[in-house]
């Protein structure tokens, strides 16, 4: 990866395919499997080479509160030098790579608006209009396309229904914790599929695709508090049962028009479930224009936009 002169990029997304691009190169001349990315040597080599009188000279695991992430902050020794650090409580090395990949999208995008450096805790992006939580977006968009790029992620799902098996496929491939995987797969799969994070019997936050949105399917878990349906996985957390497999549910379980194929798996660190909710390819109704509510959208788009992908 050696130094000359680039236009960069100014775009999460530009960053991530520049970045992307400068990789495969150097690994395509050296042999090296394209995945998982190594972000920590990305981050310390390259800003090394393009910015070397800001690089980031140290990435490391430390002991922190359960409700931080990560961050990025200025060296307090050498003036100009970074360091990206992430939360080594979290045993999921798939989130800490996430992690990673999202404090390396601050530093590029964002350590000359905040000198000071970034803390990134999840219940800090709830309030979408701070230019705070915009930075977050940014950084989460970062490292889902530098960790999980576009091209080779659609070879991976073609023509593959959503499962928590093809779920794991992702998330062992690109190194990445279930919840991006899924959140990845939602954002391009042409499948009526949600996610919803469940917590103390909860629905904290889901997501929709596209495609199920557009029927009117979805929660609005941190907007209302919602119980998590008493006939779902998430709620019976019944080990008997093959939740990765799932369970087909009759409607008046998750939807009172619709059956719903449901996939569970559950996550000691937060204490919490990850569902993945199959929804029959066609809806039982389309909404037309005039029945959609003033707003509805904006506000859904913008709460998943900034809700945490690790």
């Amino acid at each position: 990866m050696g130094q000359k002169e680039i236009r960069l990029p100014a775009s999460p997304e530009g960053w991530a395919i520049h970045l992307s691009n400068v990789l495969k190169k150097f690994q395509d001349i050296h042999g090296l499997d394209r995945f998982p990315v190594d972000v920590t040597a990305i981050a310390q080599e390259y800003s090394k080479q393009v910015f070397p009188d800001e690089p980031i000279t140290l990435v490391q695991g430390q002991t922190m509160s359960k409700k931080f992430e990560g961050m990025l902050m200025p060296s307090p020794h050498k003036k100009g030098e970074w360091g990206i650090f992430y939360n080594d409580a979290i045993s999921s090395k798939g989130r800490q790579n996430y992690t990673l990949g999202h404090e390396l999208g601050h530093y590029l995008l964002h350590r000359h608006k905040s000198p000071e450096g970034v803390q990134c805790t999840s219940r800090d992006m709830l309030d979408w209009k701070s230019e705070y939580a915009q930075m977050e977006a940014q950084a989460n968009t970062f490292s889902s396309f530098l960790l999980m790029p576009l091209d080779d992620f659609r070879v991976q799902v073609n023509g593959l229904k959503g499962s928590m098996e093809l779920m794991q496929h992702l998330s062992d491939r690109y190194d990445v914790s279930i919840t991006a995987a899924i959140l990845k797969w939602l954002s391009i799969t042409d499948q009526r599929a949600m996610i919803v994070i469940g917590k103390d019997g909860f629905i904290d936050w889901s997501r929709s695709s596209d495609k199920l949105f557009a029927s009117r399917v979805f929660f609005k878990g941190r907007q209302e508090t919602i119980e998590l349906p008493p006939q779902s996985l998430a709620a019976r957390q019944d080990m008997l049962i093959d939740s990765v497999e799932g369970v087909k549910h009759p409607k008046n379980v998750w939807n009172d028009k619709e059956e719903v194929h449901e996939m569970t798996i559950f996550s000691d660190y937060h204490d919490m479930t990850i569902s993945l909710l199959i929804y029959p390819k066609h809806a039982p109704y389309q909404p037309s224009e005039d029945d959609e509510e003033d707003g509805l959208e904006d506000t859904y788009t913008r709460f998943t936009k900034f809700s945490g992908l690790r």
